[in-house]
């Protein structure tokens, strides 16, 4: 290594993602420290990004999406794999999702500290959730007003998410105006990352003002392959940039905001890991820790779909895509409309049963027939609409291997979902409280046949054996670098990696239990408290 050709900045942060972006721009503010951030996707300068209700865009994309495939497994999607889409631009995942603004329950991050995270509870974070955001409803006592991230209430335009509302009542369900407040129980319109009908994403709150900066530089189309260790200290990167290697040095640290599948995926391949797996791939551990890409945790999703009489939602047919030809006008004079909102307007955080303590799942009400990641286009052509339904807090685990020791490959996500009992039993009776809600005199003036699961699925074995069918996820994997002390821990609470100085982990893989609803909120709160411990850590030892 020649380093008088290798660049040197203070902190590297590798994925310019959810909370890539934050820690670039709040390590820069200063101006004391110099920071480079890789991102191995194009830059974010497609339109289909800032249009709101054009996500689903993405999930056709392999430009801007890593476009994964979990491990086929025989009676999920009939055998075949199951799609993984993940962000890969800057803001990453910020840039291609639905926008949904979700926190999760505070009960998640009270037991993150019960597991021995301290510092980690719902009134530790609840600070930095405040900071990050700009809500147009004003500051209040769960909400702020001046962070960056630009968060809304919207206009509701699909008839079909107001029903659900009314049907949500009639079913006995309780209706909220804040899912981010003391309760989240309960039927409600979303909050977006939207502001003047365009998306929000971290790398719109947070890296573009950074990027005015002259202590920011960030390099894109950049695949770090490995992280340089000597004596069990992180000391560099090495990336890839259309086929020319190259080296940057760290004075202070490497952060990881790669994401759950990609940032442990990095830490193998770079030696750290459980030691057989490695070496199986011809990689010398330098590290061992058993924890890394393990603990994977999703938000595992089933649906019901139901044809509608009515044609006032949407439809990729000839007459469907005729309709949207005045909102196409209308967001591209104005930025209103349509277009200039999510599709998923309405949903619910509800309990699968009454004997739960708390809402175990969440319902995503959209005016279509969504199955597949949106990939579905012929089920869409047709008028119906959805009603998805993932299970919160899923006790089922899985794993992120390695498929190679080439960095190039994808890895092996296996997601071994409802090895768990309980998970099963949640989904079947969260799609009976879907039934119920769908069933209510409000929507009778829509309702056609059941196309999925179908009326004749009525048994609990029925209805588990159909909803693996069109099984989905809703893109929220966490924990495979989990934050704890126990010998499955890849981090500590102040997120440096075990046994290697100088190297931190910072994104939704260090959450020890996956949340009770999205994820990008969340993620970049963590982004927002790592920041200030980082400021912190070289305040107290300068």
């Amino acid at each position: 290594m020649n380093n008088s050709q290798t660049q040197t900045f203070d902190f590297i942060i590798v994925g310019a993602g959810s909370a890539g972006c934050v820690l670039a721009n709040r390590l820069s503010e200063s101006g004391k420290y110099s920071v480079c951030v890789l991102e191995a996707g194009p830059a974010d300068k497609t339109p289909f990004i800032k249009i709101p209700a054009a996500f689903g865009y993405f999930m056709f994309s392999k430009k801007y999406n890593w476009d994964y495939d979990a491990q086929i497994v025989d009676d999920i999607r009939q055998g075949k794999a199951l799609n993984v889409p993940r962000g890969k631009t800057l803001g990453g995942s910020s840039s291609t999702n639905a926008m949904l603004y979700i926190r999760g329950q505070q009960e998640d991050y009270d037991e993150w500290q019960q597991l021995g995270n301290n510092g980690w509870s719902y009134q530790d974070l609840l600070p930095y959730f405040k900071k990050s955001e700009n809500n147009s409803r004003g500051e209040s006592e769960f909400h702020g007003a001046n962070g960056p991230l630009h968060v809304s209430d919207r206009e509701i335009h699909y008839p079909l998410s107001k029903t659900f509302i009314t049907a949500s009542a009639q079913a006995g369900f309780n209706i909220t105006d804040d899912f981010n407040s003391a309760v989240q129980e309960g039927a409600g319109y979303f909050q977006c990352t939207i502001n003047e009908g365009q998306r929000c994403s971290s790398a719109k709150a947070y890296l573009l003002p950074a990027l005015q900066r002259n202590n920011v530089t960030v390099i894109v189309e950049a695949l770090t392959t490995k992280i340089v260790i000597e004596d069990l200290k992180a000391v560099a990167v090495v990336y890839s940039k259309k086929g020319k290697t190259s080296t940057i040095r760290a004075n202070k640290e490497v952060i990881l905001s790669s994401g759950a599948i990609n940032s442990p995926q990095l830490l193998m391949l770079s030696g750290i890991g459980e030691k057989s797996q490695l070496e199986q791939h011809g990689i010398e551990c330098i590290h061992s820790l058993a924890g890394v890409g393990q603990n994977l945790q999703e938000h595992v999703d089933a649906c019901v779909f139901v044809n509608s009489k009515k044609h006032d939602g949407i439809s990729t047919s000839v007459g469907g895509l005729f309709r949207m030809i005045p909102d196409l006008f209308k967001y591209l004079t104005k930025r209103e409309g349509k277009l200039s909102n999510s599709i998923s307007e309405a949903g619910a955080f509800l309990k699968s049963e009454n004997s739960v303590a708390r809402p175990d799942i969440q319902l995503h009400m959209v005016p279509l027939l969504y199955d597949d990641n949106g990939r579905d286009l012929k089920l869409m052509a047709k008028d119906g609409y959805s009603c998805h339904v993932c299970i919160l807090r899923p006790k089922s685990t899985g794993t992120v291997r390695l498929s190679s020791a080439d960095p190039f490959a994808a890895p092996e996500i296996n997601f071994n979902f409802f090895s768990h009992p309980e998970d099963k039993k949640i989904l079947v009776n969260g799609i009976k409280q879907v039934r119920k809600i769908l069933a209510s005199t409000a929507f009778d003036d829509y309702r056609g046949e059941e196309v999925h699961p179908g009326i004749s699925a009525q048994s609990d074995e029925e209805i588990f054996a159909k909803a693996k069918e069109r099984l989905g996820t809703v893109f929220h994997p966490v924990g495979t670098c989990k934050m704890g002390s126990d010998d499955m821990a890849v981090v500590d609470t102040q997120l440096k990696v075990h046994g290697i100085d100088n190297l931190r982990v910072v994104d939704a893989s260090i959450m020890p239990r996956l949340v009770s609803g999205n994820t990008n909120a969340p993620t970049i709160a963590i982004a927002e408290k790592a920041a200030d411990m980082i400021l912190a850590f070289y305040r107290s030892n300068a």
